[in-house]
C-alpha cells in the first residue's frame, strides 16, 4: 500500500508444567486424566490454617531451565501473592514470584530458514503455581475440576524479538525441545504441559510517521497451528483496524483475546490488569529461597548439549541436511541414540537414514522412544556397515532392522537367517546375466536399438537379474556386468 510500512513485533509468555511427581507447595501426586477432584488435599483447596511447603525439585528444574536459557541466576528470590479472583483458584491467589524472580536477562537461538539463527531476548523465567480447570461441557453450567491446582509452572517471558508467526512457532517448539532434553518436562500440550500467550502489536509507518497499535495478548493457546495461526490472524486483524479508525498505544490499553479455533480469529475477552490490580505482595507462610554457590554447581552439571547447538554440530560435522538433523534432535533419546552408533562406527548419514526412516517408523507404531526399542546402538552400527560394503541392500535393511528390534538378535546373523545377504560374487552373477540376455532377445534389441526404449530396457534385464536371484544380487555388480556386455 503506497505510504504505508509496517512491521509485526510480538513477546512470548509461555507456561511450561514441570514433570515432578507431586505439586508445587503440597505433596499431592501430580498425575494426568485422573478422576475430577481426586488429587487434592486441604493446602492445596486453599483450606484456613494450612501452610504450604516448597518442592525442592521443581525449584531445582526452573534453575536448570535458566540456566540452558542463559539467564542471570538469583541467589536470593522469594515467593509472592497474585491476588485475583475466580472460580479455579480457591485460595484467591496464586502463590508466584514478583520483583525478584530466580532466573532474568538471558536468551536463546532459534534457527532460521535461511540456515542462521536468531538470538531472542529473555526477560526473565520463574516459578509459580497452577491453577484449576474451569469446565463447561455438561450442560448449561460450569464445573471445577482441581486436580491441577497447584502444579508446579515455570512462566518464560521474552522481549518483543519476533517478527513473524513463523518465528514464534519455531522459537515454540525450540523451548519444547529444551525442557524435554533438559527433562524437566514431557512438553505435551495435549496434557497442557506447554500453553503459549502471545502479545502482539504492530510499529506501522504511513507518509514518514511512526505509529504503533495497542498490544493484544491472546491466552491459553495449546498447540503450535493455533499459536502461529492467531499471530497471523491478529497481525492482519490491527493493520485493518489502523486503516479503518486510525487506533493507536495511546488511545487504548493492552487487551486480552481468546482464540477460536473453529472460526479462526481472536474474540476479545477484557482490558489486561497492570501489575498493580494484582495487589502483590511477600508470601508470609514461605521463606525465601537462598541459592548457596555449591548448589547452584551441583544444578548447572545437570545441563546437557542443548538441541539447537547438536542440531547444528551434525550439520556442520556430518554434513547431515538441516532437516535430517532436526528430526534426530526432536527427542533427546534419538539424538543420544545416534551419538552412540556414530561413536561405534555407523556411518553417519547411513545411521541416520536408518534412524528417521525406519527407527522412529517403528517406535512410533509401539508408542515409545527410540532408546526404549530392543536395539542397540552397536548393532545399528553394524547395520548401518552391511549397507556400505553391499553386504546387504538398503531395501534389506528395513526387515533385518524390524528382526533386530523384535529378537534382539545381530544384523549379521538376521541377515543369514532371513536370505538377504547379496550375492556379489561376479562369475556366479555373469552366468545369470547371460542366461537373461538368452531368454530376452527382445530387450536386448531395444538395448541396442538406443533412445528411450535402451533406458528402459536395460532397467527390464536388471529387474530380471535381481527376480532370478530372489532379490540377493548385489545391483551395482549387476549394473557394471550389464554395461560391460551391452557397451
Amino acid at each position: 500500500m503506497v505510504g504505508i510500512d509496517y512491521k509485526v513485533i510480538v513477546g512470548l509468555e509461555i507456561h511450561v508444567q514441570l514433570c515432578t511427581k507431586s505439586k508445587m507447595f503440597c505433596a499431592c501426586a501430580v498425575e494426568f486424566g485422573q478422576k475430577p477432584n481426586s488429587r487434592v488435599c486441604p493446602v492445596c483447596l486453599g483450606m484456613p490454617g494450612v501452610l504450604p511447603v516448597m518442592n525442592k525439585q521443581a525449584f531445582e528444574y526452573a534453575v536448570l531451565v535458566g540456566l540452558a536459557l542463559n539467564c542471570e541466576i538469583a541467589m536470593f528470590t522469594k515467593w509472592d501473592r497474585k491476588s485475583y479472583y475466580y472460580p479455579d483458584l480457591p485460595k484467591n491467589y496464586q502463590i508466584s514470584q514478583y520483583d525478584l524472580p530466580l532466573s532474568t536477562n538471558g536468551f536463546i537461538e532459534i534457527p532460521l530458514e535461511s540456515g542462521r539463527t536468531k538470538s531472542i531476548r529473555i526477560i526473565r523465567a520463574h516459578l509459580e503455581e497452577d491453577a484449576g480447570k474451569n469446565l463447561h461441557t455438561a450442560g448449561n453450567f460450569s464445573q471445577i475440576d482441581l486436580n491441577r491446582t497447584g502444579t508446579p509452572l515455570l512462566e518464560i517471558v521474552t522481549e518483543p524479538d519476533m517478527n513473524s508467526a513463523a518465528e514464534v512457532r519455531t522459537l515454540a517448539v525450540e523451548l519444547q525441545r529444551m525442557v524435554r532434553f533438559l527433562g524437566v518436562s514431557e512438553g505435551d500440550m495435549q496434557k497442557g504441559h506447554m500453553r503459549f500467550e502471545p502479545n502482539i502489536n504492530l510499529i506501522i509507518t504511513k507518509d514518514g510517521t511512526e505509529y504503533k497499535t495497542p498490544i493484544v495478548e491472546i491466552k491459553n493457546l495449546n498447540s503450535f497451528r493455533a499459536l502461529e495461526k492467531s499471530v497471523d490472524y491478529e497481525e492482519q486483524r490491527q493493520l485493518d483496524e489502523f486503516l479503518e479508525t486510525g487506533r493507536v498505544m495511546e488511545m487504548g490499553n493492552k487487551t486480552t483475546h481468546g482464540w477460536d479455533d473453529e472460526r479462526e480469529v481472536t474474540v476479545l475477552q477484557r482490558e489486561k490488569e497492570e501489575a498493580h490490580d494484582y495487589r502483590y505482595f511477600p508470601e508470609p507462610d514461605l521463606v525465601p529461597v537462598e541459592l548457596t554457590e555449591e548448589w547452584l554447581q551441583e544444578i548447572r552439571g545437570r545441563l546437557c548439549e542443548l538441541p539447537i547447538k547438536r542440531q547444528l554440530r551434525y550439520v556442520e560435522q556430518y554434513k547431515l541436511s538441516n532437516y535430517d538433523a532436526g528430526v534426530l534432535t526432536a527427542e533427546r533419546s534419538t539424538a543420544d541414540f545416534f551419538d552412540e552408533a556414530v561413536e561405534a562406527g555407523g556411518e553417519p548419514k547411513r545411521v541416520c537414514n536408518l534412524l528417521t526412516q525406519t527407527g522412529l517408523k517403528i517406535a512410533n507404531e509401539k508408542g515409545c522412544s527410540v532408546g526404549d526399542l530392543r536395539l542397540r546402538p552397536q548393532s545399528l552400527a553394524q547395520l548401518a556397515g552391511m549397507i556400505e560394503v553391499d553386504t546387504i541392500s538398503v531395501s534389506s535393511s528395513v526387515p533385518i532392522f524390524e528382526a533386530m528390534v523384535e529378537t534382539g538378535k545381530e544384523p549379521e546373523v538376521l541377515a543369514e537367517e532371513l536370505s538377504l545377504i547379496q550375492k556379489s560374487d561376479a562369475g556366479e552373477l555373469e552366468a545369470i546375466v547371460d542366461q537373461v540376455l538368452t531368454e530376452n532377445p527382445k530387450a536386448l534389441e531395444d538395448v541396442t536399438s538406443g533412445g528411450k526404449k535402451s533406458k528402459k530396457a536395460r532397467g527390464f534385464l536388471l529387474g530380471q537379474v535381481m527376480q532370478k536371484t530372489k532379490g540377493q544380487a548385489n545391483p551395482k555388480v549387476v549394473s557394471e556386468i550389464l554395461a560391460k556386455k551391452l557397451g
